[in-house]
């Protein structure tokens, strides 16, 4: 009866050893997946940020050819000023969404100041934008990677048990909408 006795306690110890070594394994990896979806959300802003801080500049140069082209400037500038105010996922995408409608106007605009399109700043502007639309696009596809690696992670079994004992919820993936998917800019020269 002894032998059995400590066979049973060797059994269930081993369950809880068990049992124990997954709820820390999977601790872990639920906090080391949520830290890289923060880590890819703060490149997301770094590059957002640049982005923004090259339309002041841009707008300077283009203001002096496009006077009377002022309804694209503000418009412009209000979706900057809306993209840096953004503090969600989802405010940001729409910030960032209205940014580049806007910016599409300016360059279906610039294509009627031949003398801007060949100014060197004006150039210089449109590359260094061109890039960080590109850094954009690349860092918001490895926040929404990590974002979907996370949000399975935490809605499988039997992470997900490990998951709802700690509070953990979904992440937003950082979209686009379908209306900006299928709009093309329009422009109106009366």
């Amino acid at each position: 009866m002894k032998k059995t006795g400590l066979i049973i306690i060797g059994v269930i110890v081993v369950v809880l050893v068990m049992l124990i070594g997954f709820y820390v394994s999977t601790y872990n990896s639920i906090i080391g997946l949520e830290e890289r979806v923060n880590t890819e959300y703060s490149n997301i802003n770094v590059q957002l940020e640049r982005r923004a801080d090259l339309i002041p500049n841009l707008i300077n140069t283009v203001k002096g050819y496009m006077a009377h082209e002022e309804s694209i400037i503000n418009s412009i500038t209000e979706a900057r000023e809306n993209l840096v105010k953004a503090n969600t996922v989802s405010d940001k995408a729409a910030a960032n969404e209205s940014l580049t409608k806007a910016l599409n106007n300016l360059n279906v605009i610039v294509e009627n100041y031949p003398d801007l399109k060949s100014n060197t700043n004006f150039i210089q502007l449109q590359d260094e934008l061109a890039g960080t639309e590109n850094r954009i696009a690349t860092v918001r596809r490895d926040y929404n990677n990590v974002v979907k690696e996370y949000n399975t992670k935490i809605k499988t079994i039997p992470s997900s048990i490990v998951a709802s004992m700690m509070g953990r919820t979904s992440k937003d993936y950082f979209e686009v909408t379908d209306e900006s998917k299928t709009t093309v800019p329009s422009v109106n020269f009366n």
